[in-house]
């Protein structure tokens, strides 16, 4: 079951969104800090983090660009009561999955999380996938053709894009 990790100084919303999630079937965690927070992550891994943007010491956005440095980050939706379109474009920026306004509706936040940890389990796969096939890509031979090959490989590999020469 995937964990999920409530950030919240008002343990009203904490104790709310617990009793929701478990609820729902949720394994949840819930802290009062940005510190509280990256120190908890450290410890345990969680597949999404809901995190306020006030929070005392360590805002929100600074946690959520420390959470972005871990090797494999949960998805992060950010919440927030005071919540402006540049501080969701800022957050988005610096890799949220979501911004949510507080009052938070309930099905829209279960929405929301349920989108995230399917976000969280694909990324997941991608990188299992990626580990598995890493090395298996060798082209051997020393011929014309083979060079001329690896040479291409080289130059279109880095590249988003292909051309046709029909």
């Amino acid at each position: 079951m995937p964990n999920i990790l409530i950030v919240d100084d008002e343990a009203s919303i904490r104790k709310i969104l617990l009793e929701v999630l478990a609820e729902e079937g949720y394994s949840a965690t819930a802290v009062e800090s940005g510190e509280a927070c990256l120190e908890t992550l450290r410890k345990q891994p969680f597949a999404v983090v809901l995190l306020d943007i006030w929070l005392p010491g360590v805002d929100g956005l600074e946690t959520l660009q420390r959470i972005r440095e871990f090797d494999s980050p949960p998805e992060i939706v950010i919440i927030s009561g005071h919540g402006t379109i540049e501080t969701a474009v800022r957050a988005t920026k610096l890799g949220a999955f979501d911004f949510l306004e507080k009052p938070l509706s309930l099905d829209k936040t279960l929405i929301v999380i349920k989108n995230a940890l399917e976000a969280h389990r694909l990324r997941a796969e991608n990188r299992d996938f990626r580990k598995q096939i890493a090395g298996r890509g060798v082209i051997v031979g020393d011929s014309v053709p083979m060079k001329a090959l690896r040479q291409q490989v080289g130059i279109m590999a880095p590249t988003n894009g292909w051309r046709s020469s029909h």
